[in-house]
């Protein structure tokens, strides 16, 4: 259930990938950033906590990554991000792959009580992604190359009612990458949407069953292969493809009775 567009890299062979990541402190994102700094990547890392971003700066260091630069900024500041993407782009001199890999799970049942709580997360997961989206895109296609590789959720495949707002923030995600990358695939620039299902991690720790949850480091090297590959849809772990598959085609009448 993954698909290739086809195109190949321009980055020059030999070359380091010169990686910007958003929300580097996430779990995913820090498992994905160790194999970049393994190969010997050049990476610039934002996120919110400073301590924990210099923590994670300094483990890629030692494990290979030929330059790490860093910025601490609330990434749901919208306002920031062309001065953010800029300064991030010029300290790499250039951009080969933009991670996005900001998010929140929200909390559910507040969301249902208090406008609020579900904006917020509307925001975080939707709004604000499509804001660095939208610069970025158009970064990419004015140089023809580039990669945006942006983590979305198999929750936003089909709503459910146990998180229903965070599945309709990554269900408008989805559909946006969609729009954005028939917008711009035939400009050399790549759009990824990576839908991973329940990853352990340290957002997901407190969630029952989470010990049967997706290893983060197999998800990373997925998600390193279809940057390699220039994917345009990765399910990972793979077989989450032909269950959100069966998923979506449940019929209303009988999907609303269920318990989900």
């Amino acid at each position: 259930m993954n698909s290739n567009n086809g195109n190949g890299a321009a980055r020059s062979q030999g070359e380091p990938m010169k990686i910007l990541v958003l929300g580097a402190t996430s779990g995913i994102a820090e498992a994905t950033c160790r194999l970049w700094a393994a190969r010997g990547a050049s990476l610039f890392l934002v996120a919110r906590n400073s301590e924990k971003l210099a923590a994670v700066a300094a483990d890629l260091k030692v494990r290979g990554a030929s330059y790490v630069d860093t910025a601490v900024a609330d990434l749901d500041d919208t306002s920031s991000h062309p001065t953010l993407l800029t300064h991030a782009i010029n300290s790499l001199t250039g951009m080969d792959v933009a991670y996005l890999a900001h998010g929140i799970l929200g909390d559910q049942p507040r969301a249902e009580q208090d406008f609020v709580v579900a904006e917020q997360i509307l925001h975080t997961n939707f709004v604000s992604v499509v804001s660095m989206l939208t610069w970025l895109a158009n970064y990419c296609v004015q140089r023809h190359s580039g990669v945006l590789a942006v983590l979305s959720s198999v929750a936003g495949d089909r709503g459910r009612k146990s998180n229903y707002l965070y599945g309709a923030s990554k269900a408008g995600l989805s559909a946006f990458l969609g729009g954005l990358r028939n917008r711009v695939d035939r400009e050399g620039v790549t759009i990824l949407n990576i839908k991973p299902g329940p990853v352990k991690t340290g957002m997901t720790s407190h969630m029952k069953g989470s010990e049967k949850f997706a290893d983060v480091n197999v998800v990373a090297k997925a998600i390193v292969k279809a940057v390699d590959k220039r994917y345009d849809v990765l399910y990972v772990p793979f077989q989450w493809g032909p269950i959100m598959f069966v998923i979506q085609h449940i019929p209303e009448r009988i999907f609303k009775k269920l318990n989900l």
